[in-house]
């Protein structure tokens, strides 16, 4: 991957904004992770005026279930899941000031205009490298919900982590504007 940009998280407003679909980014810094059932719960929080485990504004969280780290190793393996699962929940956070969600797969229109509206961006994780994202997690330490095992919440510091904009804080989705592209290709 050609990287166009270095970032550190969290993220503040000017960054994630100068963020543009398409780019190849490198993060570092502190991200959490979240699963379904993690955002069930954040959700609740939400719902019932808790607090929630981790201060979300200008945070990323990766939608991933660490698998348990082999002996020497921070993390096991580490690749994304289906961003959709979260979008009954996304919007909620973005309110509350969520910057950035790493994963994999498209989003919902009101998940895209919710990131508009709060000036969020949506990174895209490659399924099949589990292993290389896990060589850029530095610590990893359950935060929140233990009980639930690799969904639960975990506060990643990570060097490096590669990921793409495929959202971007204006609503330019690389799942909308690059298939036509390669339609015309096939065409000629």
């Amino acid at each position: 991957m050609t990287v166009s940009r270095r970032i550190s998280t969290p993220l503040s407003d000017e960054t994630a904004l100068s963020l543009k679909s398409g780019e190849s980014v490198l993060i570092s810094g502190t991200i959490f992770t979240g699963r379904d059932a993690a955002h069930r719960r954040i959700y609740e929080c939400i719902s019932a005026g808790k607090p929630l485990p981790f201060d979300v504004r200008g945070q990323v969280i990766y939608y991933v279930g660490p698998s348990p780290a082999p002996p020497g190793k921070v993390i096991g393996s580490a690749g994304p899941t289906t961003s959709g699962r979260m979008d009954p929940f996304t919007p909620a956070l973005l309110d509350l000031g969520l910057k950035g969600m790493i994963g994999k797969g498209t989003r919902s229109g009101t998940v895209v205009e919710s990131m508009v509206k709060n000036g969020a961006v949506y990174f895209g994780a490659v399924g099949g490298a589990a292993a290389l994202i896990a060589g850029s997690i530095v610590q990893a330490d359950v935060v929140a919900w233990p009980e639930l095992g690799p969904e639960a919440v975990f506060r990643l510091q990570v060097r490096d982590l590669p990921v793409i904009v495929v959202i971007d804080a204006f609503g330019n989705d690389l799942y909308k504007t690059e298939p036509p592209k390669f339609r015309k290709q096939e065409r000629r």
